[in-house]
């Protein structure tokens, strides 16, 4: 590379989530039929995918639906953000990973920014 490590500024922060077709408890597959999808939108936030209402997601393949992908000028901005399109993202027909996902963008540990490998273990344990 022409540049070195000192020339890159670093600025802002971004969260993804990614949206799974599985019961958010148990983490397992949830296939059907979607019968009904509305997805966010505003500043800062992006989906990746090809769902849609009457679509149905498959037993046999990955139970990815959508990427959900937000930035903000800094972490407590993108975390206002995601919960923001999380609360937006309405998926009907099935379970989906979307209740999870808002458990872990209220929890002390994860807004703390100090947690480790056991940190979902621990959040589904209720400690």
């Amino acid at each position: 590379m022409e540049f070195r490590q000192s020339k890159v500024n670093i600025s802002g922060h971004a969260i993804e989530c990614r949206i799974n077709a599985e019961d958010p408890k148990r983490f397992v597959p949830s296939p059907g039929r979607i019968t009904f999808l509305y997805l966010p939108g505003g500043p800062g936030v992006r989906v990746d995918t090809a769902a849609y209402s009457g679509w149905t997601v498959p037993s046999n393949y990955d139970s990815l639906i959508a990427k959900l992908i937000v930035t903000g000028k800094d972490r407590e901005e993108a975390i206002q953000r995601m919960r923001r399109a999380l609360k937006e993202f309405i998926v009907e027909g099935i379970r989906t990973t979307i209740p999870f996902q808002q458990k872990v963008l209220v929890s002390e540990e994860f807004l703390s920014g100090n947690y480790t490998t056991k940190f979902v273990e621990n959040l589904l344990s209720g400690q």
